[in-house]
């Protein structure tokens, strides 16, 4: 090696050398800025605008909070009845984070999404939409085509992935045009509808915002709050300092610019997870990979007060974050198990058992409609009963059909236990 690249070489690593010791005298320094903060303290912030939904918010924060590192997002899907608060709980966590940093979508169809590069290199001929540390929202339904042409990018197949897309001129009709999608951006879906395939529902967490009277009930005051007086409103939510303070832990982490949250103990993890949820299915290969998002997710919000490698972009989760995980996934995890909405679930759970329980007979449709109606005080659609919901808890495993002895252009509704335990037709009967 000549002396002039041994000067160069020594110079290039006298520069990390001094940028790391920056690195580390400015964390030191913000340690007392950010002290430690838990699930529980972080929820308590959000919930300064979100009324109760406690793990819905934080695991959405979450989410948007795994943006900031190089392989650890994950995405949600939040489904529900209209007016159930989605859109409401992912617009506000992303009010949290850097405008720059949020893609805020309405409806998009198939194509339009990614005819909205970020760049163009007329050397190739190709352009470049950049997704790296992006949050994408789409508060609205997209046409459900566009969950199916992002299947790679929500995979994490590749960080570089080219498509090939085509786009209609005045002049030259229908061109073909090279697309480079570039990183790994955390997605945010809303959606009323509940008909969605399977392929895309195993590459999201599967939220459903609260429809209790306490979280309607605090709402509607907040609600009055917020529309009385708006400037009064923001200007009480803009000068809160929990807030302020959560919103500037954000920026901070940004600027960290962590890549790597490593988890120790590997085999322990996994052994953990394999003995807590029986039995073993092929999604736990997926959600697994969630579960150590929520465990870097909470690593990263409390940077600070972890241990890192010589590499100050790489920190080291702790204990406290893979019990925190635990105590998230531990919430969420059946209805995730049995790929449906938490909503869903519910309906499963307060409705027809109940109602199975009483009458001890199959359930025709227009009685599961009407207990909906005692349960939750509103209507439910005939449609969505029959197209939507019946069908999902029935490939969940939960409810099976027969048809009606009585009429057979009707099918009655068993919950499945009926058939284990051995229970008689619709006569009721052991």
């Amino acid at each position: 090696m000549s002396d002039a690249a041994f000067d160069r070489e020594f110079d290039d690593m006298e520069r990390e050398r001094e940028e790391q010791e920056r690195i580390r005298k400015r964390r030191e320094q913000r340690k007392d800025t950010f002290p430690p903060m838990t699930v529980k303290g972080l929820s308590k912030v959000l919930g300064i605008t979100i009324k109760h939904d406690d793990v819905n918010k934080v695991v959405a924060f979450f989410c948007y909070l795994s943006a900031y590192t190089e392989e650890s997002q994950f995405n949600i899907i939040f489904n529900a009845p209209s007016s159930s608060g989605k859109s409401y709980i992912a617009l506000e966590v992303a009010s949290l984070f850097p405008k720059e940093d949020v893609m805020l979508r309405g409806y998009c169809s198939a194509k339009a999404f990614f005819h909205d590069p970020s760049a163009y290199w007329e050397d190739d001929d190709t352009y470049t939409l950049d997704l790296e540390r992006k949050i994408v929202v789409f508060v609205d339904q997209p046409h459900p085509n566009l969950l199916e042409h992002m299947r790679p990018v929500l995979s994490h197949d590749q960080k570089r992935i080219t498509m090939k897309i085509t786009d209609k001129t005045e002049k030259k009709g229908l061109r073909t045009k090279t697309l480079v999608l570039v990183g790994y951006p955390s997605v945010v879906f809303c959606t009323a509808g509940l008909k969605m395939d399977e392929q895309e529902t195993t590459r999201f967490l599967l939220l459903s915002p609260e429809t209790t009277k306490e979280k309607i009930g605090e709402g509607v005051v907040e609600a009055v709050r917020k529309g009385a007086d708006p400037d009064a409103y923001f200007a009480s939510l803009n000068s809160n300092p929990d807030r302020h303070l959560l919103m500037h832990r954000i920026a901070a982490i940004k600027e960290e610019d962590i890549r790597c949250v490593k988890i120790p103990d590997q085999n322990l993890l996994a052994e953990r997870f394999l003995s807590t949820f029986k039995p073993w299915k092929p999604r736990h290969q997926r959600d697994v990979k969630r579960l150590m998002s929520l465990i870097q997710s909470h690593a990263l919000l409390n940077l600070w007060h972890r241990l890192t490698t010589d590499d100050p972009h790489v920190i080291i989760a702790s204990k406290e974050d893979i019990e925190a995980a635990f105590r998230i996934w531990g919430e969420i995890a059946v209805s995730q198990e049995l790929n449906l909405p938490p909503y869903v679930l519910k309906f499963y759970e307060e409705v027809i058992e109940p109602l199975y329980e009483k009458e001890r007979r199959g359930l025709r449709r227009q009685e599961i409609l009407k207990a909906y109606l005692e349960v939750y005080g509103r209507t439910l659609n005939p449609h969505a009963l029959g197209k939507e919901i019946l069908p999902m808890l029935e490939r969940a495993g939960l409810i099976y059909q027969e048809t009606d002895p009585n009429d057979r252009r009707n099918k009655l509704v068993f919950p499945s236990y009926h058939r284990e335990n051995g229970y008689n037709g619709n006569r009721g009967e052991n």
